[in-house]
């Protein structure tokens, strides 16, 4: 089995809830995708960081980086497998020590970076993420964003109407409907109607 195929199982039984929630957007959904859920697993992790390295390919890039906490894991195990250096991005100075905005591995030498996430819906976090990357280093150039799941609730139109470019491994819509197959939603909505 691909990986992109193992790795869509293991959202739709772990990360994929189908349950009416409010989203860090402020909206209102009927179900909640949560990475974390597979990202952080020993199945999980390397497959995600392998299929992100496919999405670069052979793109020319100093590092890899993404907002706390969604990017955390994905981070992790894109350094842990030796592919790139990493570097997050946090939601707030730390407030002792050096009070860094962005921890781990990006310098001033650094042009060329990808940001990842492992959820996007409106743009809003990563949008926040890489002005607040970008006033720290100003020279970065942001030549992409990925993302593990795209809800399709603007964050593309978004992100690229400030001229960055999302790509996602998934859409939301596919893993909630094999959620809904595997739970035969669909099949007692039909049953019903008959």
């Amino acid at each position: 089995m691909e990986k992109r195929e193992i790795l869509k199982q293991l959202l739709v039984k772990h990360s994929v809830d189908l349950k009416e929630v409010i989203l860090s957007s402020g909206k209102k959904s009927n179900y909640y995708i949560d990475g974390k859920m597979v990202s952080t697993t020993p199945e999980g992790a390397p497959i995600i960081a392998d299929l992100v390295k496919e999405m670069i390919g052979t793109t020319d890039i100093d590092a890899v980086g993404g907002p706390t906490i969604g990017a955390d894991p994905i981070l992790g195990a894109l350094a842990g497998k030796g592919y790139y250096r990493t570097f997050i991005i946090r939601k707030e100075p730390k407030k002792h020590g050096s009070r860094k905005w962005i921890e781990g591995q990006l310098t001033e030498k650094d042009r060329r970076v990808v940001i990842v996430d492992d959820v996007a819906t409106t743009g809003g976090s990563i949008l926040r993420a890489i002005d607040t990357l970008k006033k720290v280093f100003p020279q970065i150039e942001v030549v992409k964003v990925i993302v593990l799941v795209d809800r399709e609730e603007g964050a593309k139109e978004k992100l690229e109407a400030r001229g960055y470019r999302l790509e996602s491994i998934f859409k939301a819509k596919e893993l909630v409907e094999a959620k809904k197959q595997q739970e035969g939603i669909g099949n007692k909505c039909r049953a019903a109607a008959a």
